[in-house]
């Protein structure tokens, strides 16, 4: 997305969701729901990273942390990563499996994308593989993502 005017934005449902930013950083919540969303997409690559190198990551000044919260309790996050020349990739969204399929997901991937533009990018990318929620790829072109890059692997690679 290389333009705010490309967002086709959803809100959120007004029942007791609130999205926040978490401003002090702690690796060990973003290691947290790394493990409480991603368990579910199988999202290993980061699971046998040391303290320091969730530290290095969660609290490096390019990464914020936003949480979805249903009457307190977390329902999914995103991290929005600063990148050079002003590119910003959600490097993590997700809901966690009990809030999947409440119509959550436009609502809650606008906000992650609205956030990025008021971060200042001039551009917002995201990576999706066929591991993610079936319905991803479809909720991130229809909030106005536009595909640029396909990679197809066969068994062996």
């Amino acid at each position: 997305m290389t333009s705010p005017s490309e967002l086709i934005g959803k809100p959120l449902p007004d029942s007791g969701f609130e999205v926040r930013e978490c401003p002090e950083k702690l690796f060990e919540y973003n290691r947290f729901l790394y493990e409480f969303v991603g368990k579910h997409w199988e999202w290993t690559d980061k699971l046998s990273w040391s303290e320091q190198q969730w530290q290095e990551y969660a609290e490096s000044e390019n990464l914020r942390t936003w949480v979805l919260y249903k009457s307190g309790s977390p329902a999914g996050y995103f991290e929005l990563q600063k990148k050079p020349e002003s590119i910003v990739e959600l490097a993590y969204f997700g809901l966690a499996k009990p809030f999947i399929g409440q119509g959550l997901g436009g609502g809650f991937l606008s906000k992650a994308i609205e956030e990025a533009w008021y971060w200042g990018a001039k551009k917002v990318q995201v990576n999706t593989c066929s591991l993610d929620h079936p319905s991803a790829l479809a909720n991130y072109k229809a909030r106005g993502f536009k595909l640029e890059h396909t990679v197809e692997k066969s068994a062996h690679s």
